[in-house]
């Protein structure tokens, strides 16, 4: 019988989860790029059939809008599954690495293994397509997964039917219910890897827990992610851009505007249509499918909104749209703040809520200093006629991300890597680069069966150190007809090194 997902939540699941994703590795390990594209196949085909089931569930348990769930949770999903069909035989293909001339008669190989079991734990603000897009790259890679979802949106069973249309990912991936102590007992299992997707202080703990045991991890973490308008910008565009940047998912986005930074020629226009647009956003929980946000997830997050605002309330910022969020409801208006000062927790900390800080910049270099003084460095977002402009600030930004007059795009590719610096984590979901980081890279050095003998194997004499340093001189000093005189003592060197030695050993 096939070991199925597991679906518990007691303190000895994971071990019990451990084991029995490890059993399906060793029983999968060998299965071919084509053989488990084919499996993740089947888990997209299942998807998109119950897409509206999927999305009624998220919409439940996160809090979302209807398009909000659709577009992340469903197409983004099947995007990165769709890529990997298509790029992933090429890219866990054996390289073949250019052998230098020092190595004459070698081959090199590159060889993207399997880690073996790793651990997935994902926040509750996308809590399917954050598990389905580490779980397709763990599996296309030959690897088993655990995976621990948050507790605040577990979506229990939901994860469990669309993997039974396949035995075998049944087998490969296996499904813990938990809070932060089971997380801790997950650790303690030793998985190969960790892949953690959420907050700082837990990415933290996560790291310094998995130190312990050297095991690998990867963090993506929060962000306070930049949007910059220039003047020369449309202002259409980016007034629209600004508002669902910072509102989509009810703010509770890493990657969302946090903080939005207009060219003071353009400010105040700007900031009349940003307010006059947000007015016409329709919030409500019970969506058939126009409205734009959905209520916050959690109290906890709904009260850290509400710290912020008021902060900079007391500190001079002025409320241009919106109000300051009840205890009693989930639902939170858009919040629109201007008069900003850089000490106000609201500018410098993570909000993660739908909560929009506005501050004027008067040139280039400001906007950027401004943009880059902060602890996060996740993603950011330029918009400007001046290609060369919004290029050389793209460059400049000490982000992992940028998206070109349009927001949150960089992530949406799924052949862009995406991930942050500074405290924003590091490590890459997606691209070919977040692919590779589920495989261990292996050398390997091809050479031919034969009775010859390493040049620089022994005995050592002082002749083949005299021939050692005139291949070396031949080798690295420029000069006429370098590669003749590379070959020349090259072989010289190699003659002699077949030799048998002809002097008296040294004795001890």
């Amino acid at each position: 019988m096939h070991p199925t997902s597991a679906a518990v939540g007691p303190m000895d699941a994971p071990q019990q989860a451990f084991s029995a994703a490890q059993q399906g590795f060793d029983r999968y390990r060998h299965l071919s790029i084509a053989a488990r594209l084919a499996e993740l196949a089947k888990l997209k085909a299942e998807i998109l059939r119950s897409r509206t089931s999927i999305v009624e569930r998220v919409m439940a348990e996160v809090g979302k809008c209807r398009t909000d769930a659709l577009i992340a949770e469903i197409i983004g999903t099947v995007d990165w599954i769709t890529w990997l069909e298509a790029n992933a035989q090429a890219l866990l293909a054996p390289e073949r690495v250019k052998t230098p001339i020092t190595l004459f008669g070698k081959k090199s190989l590159l060889l993207h293994e399997a880690l073996g079991v790793v651990l997935v734990i994902c926040p509750w603000n996308y809590p399917f397509h954050n598990a389905v897009t580490a779980i397709a790259a763990a599996v296309v890679t030959g690897n088993a997964v655990v995976y621990k979802p948050s507790e605040h949106t577990p979506c229990t069973g939901l994860l469990e039917a669309c993997l039974a249309t396949s035995p075998v990912l049944q087998a490969l991936v296996q499904i813990v219910y938990g809070d932060g102590a089971v997380g801790e007992a997950l650790i303690e299992q030793g998985p190969a890897k960790i892949f953690f997707t959420g907050s700082g202080p837990t990415g933290a703990k996560i790291m310094a827990q998995a130190a312990r045991q050297l095991i690998p991890v990867e963090l993506e973490l929060g962000g306070k992610d930049a949007m910059i308008v220039f003047a020369d910008s449309p202002l259409r565009r980016p007034v629209a851009g600004a508002l669902w940047g910072a509102f989509t998912n009810a703010g509770q986005s890493c990657s969302g505007v946090e903080r939005l930074l207009v060219e003071s020629a353009v400010y105040e226009p700007f900031l009349e249509q940003l307010v006059a647009e947000a007015k016409r956003l329709v919030v409500r929980s019970d969506d058939p499918g126009d409205a734009d946000l959905g209520r916050m997830t959690v109290a906890f997050q709904r009260d850290k909104v509400t710290q912020h605002v008021e902060d900079a309330l007391a500190k001079g910022a002025r409320l241009r749209f919106g109000q300051v969020p009840t205890k009693d409801h989930l639902l939170v208006t858009p919040i629109i703040l201007d008069q900003i000062t850089t000490d106000m927790l609201v500018w410098r900390e993570e909000t993660f809520g739908p909560v929009l800080p506005v501050m004027a910049f008067q040139d280039e270099a400001e906007a950027v200093h401004l943009a880059n003084a902060s602890d996060y460095g996740l993603c950011a977002s330029v918009f400007s006629a001046d290609k060369k402009r919004a290029m050389r600030v793209a460059a400049a930004l000490e982000v992992g991300g940028v998206s070109i007059n349009n927001v949150n795009m960089s992530e949406g590719n799924p052949g862009l890597p995406f991930g942050g610096a500074k405290k924003s984590g590091f490590g890459k979901l997606r691209g070919p680069e977040g692919l590779l980081g589920f495989t261990r890279s292996k050398a390997v050095l091809i050479d031919q069966a034969n009775s010859k003998i390493e040049a620089n194997w022994y005995p050592y004499t002082r002749e083949k150190l005299r021939r050692f340093d005139r291949f070396v001189d031949a080798l690295y000093t420029p000069r006429l007809l370098r590669l003749i005189y590379v070959a020349w003592h090259g072989l010289r060197l190699e003659a002699f090194s077949q030799k048998p030695r002809c002097s008296t050993p040294n004795k001890i």
